[in-house]
C-alpha cells in the first residue's frame, strides 16, 4: 500500500480561508509531499440539539459552509459536507476516509469546550492522525497565568498579563491560503435537518461571508470604535461592532480583529487611554472566558464556578420563566430585550445583563435555565461567553457581579433608553404611554392610571400589557437574602 501522504482539513468553528493556520499548514504539508488537500465539515444535528445550538445560528452556519465551499474551490480544494448524528459517529467515518484517501495528517483547530476536547482526545487515542492547531484565541489557553502558574480568576489582572504578553508578539494574520488551480462546485448544500430544527432566516439581519465580516470590522474601527465606550450601552444606537455572530463561528478571527485595532491604534496594548481600549477589553473578555473553559472543564458541564452556588435555593417558577421568555414580565425594558432576542436571534449586550439579572435575582430562577434559553435563540451563541455572562450575572461565576448587586430595571430603562425608542420598537402596545409610565411600570398608582387609560375609547383596541410580575424592592430584598448563600464566611 502506498504511503499515506495526503492532508485533510477539518473545519469546525472556523469557517474562513483567511488567517486559518490549520488550512495553511495542511496546504504546506501537501505541497511538501506533492500530494492533495481534502477538506471536511461535519453536520451533526443530534449533537447540536444536545448543545442547544439555535436554529438561526445553524442557518447562519449553513450559509457560511456554502461560501466556504466556494472559497476552497477557488484554491483547488473540495469540501465534503458530511451528515452524521453526533461526535461518536466521527471516529468510524474518519478511519474509513483516511484509509480510502491515504490521509497522513488531519489538521484542525483546537476547541475549548469539554465535549469537543474529549472527542479529540478519543480520536487521537484511537490512532487518528489529528494535529490540533491553536487559532481560536490570540493567546493559547494556559499561557496567561499567575506567577504560580495557575489560571487567573479575576479579569483585570488577566487582562494586564494578556496585554503584556500580546505586546511582545508579532500579531499578523495569515493571508488567504493558496494551493492549486480552481475547481468547480455543485449546487448549494442544504443541511436538511428540519426534523430537528425549524428554519429561520438569518439573512434578514446578517450578511454572510468573510468579505462582509472584514468590511464590518474595518467600518467599525474606522468610524465607531472611538465612540464605543460612550455608545455601547444604548440599545437604540448602532454603537456595537455586531461582529459576534461572525466570531462565534469563526468567519473572522480574534487575531484579525486585534490586528485591525493595532493598525489604527498602534499603542492600544500599552496605552490605557487608547480610544480602542474598551472594545479591545471585550475581545480580551472573550479570551478570558475561553481560557476558563479549558482550565475549569466543569464550566462546560453546567456547574457553578463558585461551589457555594449549589446552596442557592432557586424558586424556578415555570410560569414566571415562560413570561420572561416571551417578554411578558411587565417590565418594558426586559420585555423589549427578550422580544428582540426572539424576533432577531440577537440581543444588545447591556440588555443581556439586564435580563439575566432580572431572571436570576428578581425571579430567582436558576441561571442555567436562562443560559440554555439564550443558547437556543442566539445567532452568536457561544458556550464560553454565554456561560461566563450568565454566571457573572447570577453571582456564581468567575470575577462575578456581587450577589447583592441587583440591577434596577427602571433605572436601566431610563438611563439607557431615555426616550424609550428601543422599547417602543419591540413593545409597540405601550407606544402611547408616557415616558414616566414606561420607565416606572411598577408603581401601583401609575399602573392603576395606565389600566384606566387602557379601557378608554381611544385604547379599547390596544393589546393589554401585563402588570409587573414582581415588585422591584421586595424582589431585591428576597434575592439578597437567598443569594447570601454565596457569601464567603
Amino acid at each position: 500500500m502506498p504511503l499515506a501522504v495526503n492532508s485533510l482539513v477539518w473545519f469546525r468553528q472556523d469557517l474562513r480561508i483567511h488567517d486559518h493556520p490549520a488550512l495553511s499548514q495542511a496546504c504546506e504539508f501537501a505541497l511538501q509531499q506533492n500530494s492533495h488537500v481534502k477538506a471536511v465539515y461535519f453536520v451533526t444535528p443530534a449533537q447540536w440539539a444536545e448543545h442547544d445550538v439555535a436554529a438561526i445560528q445553524i442557518d447562519f452556519i449553513e450559509r457560511h459552509v456554502n461560501l466556504l465551499r466556494q472559497s476552497l474551490a477557488s484554491i483547488g480544494i473540495a469540501l465534503d459536507v458530511v451528515h452524521l448524528s453526533c461526535f461518536d459517529d466521527i471516529l468510524p467515518w474518519l478511519q474509513q476516509y483516511c484509509a480510502e484517501h491515504q490521509i497522513g495528517k488531519i489538521f484542525a483547530a483546537n476547541e475549548p469546550e469539554y465535549n469537543e476536547r474529549q472527542r479529540d482526545i478519543k480520536l487521537i487515542a484511537a490512532g487518528i492522525p489529528l494535529a490540533l492547531i491553536e487559532q481560536d484565541c490570540l493567546l493559547k489557553a494556559g499561557t496567561v497565568t499567575t506567577l504560580s502558574g495557575t489560571m487567573y480568576k479575576v479579569f483585570t489582572p488577566f487582562s494586564k498579563a494578556w496585554k503584556k504578553i500580546a505586546a511582545g508578539k508579532l500579531i499578523k494574520p495569515l493571508p488567504a491560503a493558496t494551493f492549486n488551480a480552481p475547481i468547480g462546485t455543485s449546487d448549494a448544500i442544504k443541511f436538511n435537518i428540519q426534523s430537528h430544527y425549524p428554519n429561520p432566516v438569518s439573512s434578514q439581519q446578517w450578511a454572510a461571508g468573510e468579505d462582509s465580516a472584514r468590511e464590518l470590522l474595518q467600518q467599525f474601527i474606522a468610524q465607531d470604535i472611538s465612540d464605543y465606550q460612550q455608545q455601547r450601552d444604548f440599545p437604540a444606537i448602532e454603537g456595537t461592532s455586531r461582529l459576534s455572530p461572525y466570531l462565534a463561528i469563526g468567519v473572522i478571527s480574534a487575531r484579525q480583529c486585534i490586528t485591525a485595532i493595532l493598525f489604527h491604534y498602534p499603542d492600544a496594548l500599552i496605552n490605557d487611554a487608547s480610544p480602542a481600549k474598551t472594545w479591545l477589553n471585550e475581545l480580551i473578555w472573550r479570551e478570558f472566558y475561553r481560557h476558563l473553559l479549558v482550565a475549569f472543564p466543569k464550566l462546560s458541564r453546567g456547574q457553578n464556578f463558585n461551589d457555594l452556588g449549589k446552596h442557592i435555593q432557586w424558586r424556578n417558577d415555570k410560569t414566571e420563566f415562560d413570561a420572561w421568555c416571551k417578554g411578558q414580565t411587565g417590565y418594558p425594558i426586559v420585555d423589549a430585550a427578550m422580544r428582540q432576542l426572539n424576533q432577531t436571534g440577537w440581543m444588545h449586550n447591556r440588555l443581556r445583563m439586564v435580563v439575566a439579572s432580572f431572571l436570576t435575582k428578581h425571579l430567582l430562577i436558576d441561571w442555567r435555565w436562562g443560559e440554555q434559553y439564550f443558547r437556543q435563540q442566539l445567532i452568536d451563541g457561544d458556550l464560553a461567553a454565554n456561560n461566563g455572562g450568565w454566571q457573572w450575572s447570577a453571582g456564581t461565576g468567575c470575577d462575578a457581579q456581587p450577589y447583592f448587586r441587583v440591577f434596577n430595571p427602571m433605572t436601566q430603562s431610563s438611563k439607557f433608553d431615555p426616550d424609550a425608542s428601543f422599547i417602543k420598537q419591540f413593545v409597540p402596545e405601550i407606544a402611547g404611554w408616557s415616558l414616566k409610565h414606561i420607565h416606572e411600570p411598577h408603581l401601583k398608582a401609575q399602573q392603576a392610571n395606565l389600566m384606566a387609560d387602557l379601557f378608554s375609547d381611544r385604547a379599547k383596541q390596544d393589546k393589554v400589557y401585563p402588570m409587573p410580575i414582581v415588585e422591584h424592592s421586595s424582589a431585591r430584598k428576597r434575592a439578597i437574602e437567598v443569594l447570601a448563600a454565596l457569601k464567603r464566611g
